[in-house]
């Protein structure tokens, strides 16, 4: 079987990179043969990756963290073409919610040993517009910190996204916000919005603890209005994600998303998708992964 691979080689500041050898010769060594896609940005990963799949390749893997797992969302979504997620990124949010081993090269094992054996499991996938998304799509406080991290040009690095918190903290306030939820309209003031298809986000954040990538609907967290001092406070409780015990926080399962809000933009798996309004639909089985934990 031949195997199309992307590697990101920014993820995990080039851990991608270092370990591809590795996780080729784990494939080469089940039998099949991986083509390594020569994508150095974003785009060139869809484009070429679409490319590889109309080709014929019989499966595509990713090698990185969540935003090398969306560019490869955008060529297999919606189709029977396997995906194995390798995690070698800052952010392993998908792999963390898929059971995919942390350590790379035992990750392509388990996926060369279910493309051998030609199983697949089924799994959810987010769709807003033409984009496709895996984990978690944000709007609100979390959606600004990205935008404003996108715009500066100092700090490198994760010091870039402690920059910019400290800077949405100064001029946080409400978003008013029309939400409707599977037809149930609302019009309320938000922190921000989280629609999950799993739980993670932001390299290991709870921010939807129930949701479930096999059962056909979102868990949607709202956060309400709370002050700078609240938020700074409920933010640490995202890692075991008991913030959805606070007051101001709710939570609704739904297989549809509307969202409205004047100037917000939208960002899904830590990649843009798409300015408000958008919708959100959780498509049931659109994903075919290999190499996740066993159910």
């Amino acid at each position: 079987m031949d195997v199309a691979v992307l590697v990101s080689p920014a993820a995990g500041r080039g851990r991608a990179r270092t370990w591809s050898a590795g996780v080729l010769s784990a494939l080469e060594a089940a039998g099949l043969t991986p083509r390594v896609l020569p994508a150095t940005t974003g785009p060139d990963a869809e484009r070429q990756a679409a490319e590889a799949i109309a080709a014929g390749a019989g499966a595509l893997v990713a090698i990185g963290g969540d935003g090398t797992a969306h560019a490869a969302l955008q060529a297999v979504a919606g189709t029977s073409t396997p995906l194995a997620v390798i995690p070698a990124g800052t952010g392993n949010d998908l792999a963390l919610a898929l059971g995919i081993p942390r350590d790379p090269v035992v990750a392509a094992r388990a996926a060369a040993e279910d493309l051998v054996a030609g199983t697949t499991r089924a799994v959810d996938a987010g769709r807003t517009g033409d984009r496709w998304w895996a984990t978690v799509l944000c709007c609100g406080f979390d959606s600004a910190v990205s935008d404003r991290a996108n715009r500066l040009r100092w700090p490198k690095g994760r010091r870039r996204y402690d920059v910019a918190v400290l800077a949405e903290l100064a001029r946080l306030r409400p978003r008013e916000v029309e939400l409707v939820l599977d037809g149930e309209a609302h019009t309320l003031p938000v922190t921000l919005i989280a629609v999950g298809n799993t739980p993670w986000y932001g390299g290991g954040m709870k921010v939807c603890p129930g949701a479930d990538p096999t059962d056909g609907f979102f868990d949607v967290t709202v956060v309400g209005p709370i002050s700078r001092l609240q938020l700074v406070r409920t933010r640490p409780l995202l890692t075991a994600g008991t913030h959805v015990e606070h007051a101001a926080v709710t939570v609704h399962r739904v297989s549809r998303v509307e969202l409205a809000s004047p100037g917000v933009t939208t960002y899904a798996d830590g990649e843009p998708v798409a300015p408000l309004p958008a919708t959100a639909e959780c498509v049931p089985g659109a994903l075919r992964m290999v190499g996740t934990a066993r159910t």
